[in-house]
């Protein structure tokens, strides 16, 4: 009877060491989640639509969890307000002009609250403070316009299989210049006819340079042609002419102006120089 109530007090000791172990590390969990456990400071912002985002919801600032959502309340039909409980070790890396979002942690994974960097001349946030927000995009939004997309890509895709098939099958005028070769041949044909008409048309024209019915009209036609170079290389010519005598004309005029300048400096000089005389003589006989 000993034994027995010695194995059910150790039993029992172990089942309370063991429920207070779990106690012991739910407190834990649930307080470092809810940041129970560090210093914190609390900021708001506000939604129009919080897009599944949770009490508890964990905050990113750089990618790094700094705190988690402590409240979400509906202010009206227009407005959810957000409680944030952010570690205060992170308070002086968030300025009060940076913006939250929502985003999750992975391509199908929870919602979190995301805080984007503000600038650096921007003041630090107060206890409380409310910072501003930019809405989320929904998923279904973003699925509604992939479905649209894929739909208007399998249209595309049928479109382009049909006129693939159209041609394959020689239907339509590419269709039938592809598989039909007797068109083709025919038009490879009338490619050659062209080309021996265009070598037969020529030598028509040689021929008729040489017949001596029509030799006149294209000797005379070779005369004028001729006559039209002439008259070019004649009138160019005459132009050369007359901007040479231009020319001429304007250097005769500054030679004939720059003569008269020195003519007038010489008879200037020649003034001077008689006033110098005749101030000398009249020096000397003051002196005498």
């Amino acid at each position: 009877m000993n034994t027995q109530t010695a194995k059910f007090k150790v039993r029992l000791g172990l089942f309370t060491a063991g429920g207070l172990a779990l106690f012991v590390a739910a407190v834990f969990v649930i307080g470092k989640q809810k940041n129970l456990f560090d210093p914190v400071f609390k900021l708001t912002t506000t939604f129009y639509n919080v897009s599944g985002l949770q009490v508890g919801s964990n905050i990113r600032f750089s990618g790094i969890n700094v705190g988690t959502v402590d409240n979400i309340t509906i202010v009206n039909d227009t407005t959810v307000r957000v409680d944030m409980l952010i570690k205060q070790s992170v308070r002086r890396f968030i300025k009060a002009d940076c913006e939250a979002g929502i985003g999750s942690s992975g391509i199908i994974g929870d919602r979190v609250l995301i805080i984007t960097q503000g600038s650096n001349d921007a003041p630090l946030p107060k206890d409380g403070d409310h910072i501003a927000s930019k809405e989320p995009v929904e998923t279904d939004a973003i699925m509604a316009s992939v479905k649209v997309t894929a739909n208007n890509a399998a249209i595309i895709s049928d479109q382009l299989a049909d006129i693939l098939t159209k041609i394959n099958s020689g239907n339509g005028t590419l269709g039938r210049l592809i598989q039909d070769s007797t068109l083709a041949e025919n038009i490879n044909q009338t490619i050659v006819s062209l080309r021996k008409s265009s070598k037969g048309l020529n030598e028509n024209m040689n021929a008729a340079k040489d017949n001596f019915l029509l030799k006149g009209y294209f000797d005379k036609k070779k005369r004028a042609v001729q006559k039209e170079k002439d008259d070019a290389v004649e009138k160019k010519a005459d132009e050369q002419k007359v901007i040479q005598k231009e020319e001429k004309k304007e250097e005769k005029a500054a030679r004939k102006e720059k003569d008269n300048a020195d003519k007038k400096n010489e008879e200037e000089q020649k003034v001077i120089k008689k006033e110098e005389k005749a101030a000398q003589k009249v020096q000397d006989d003051n002196e005498k």
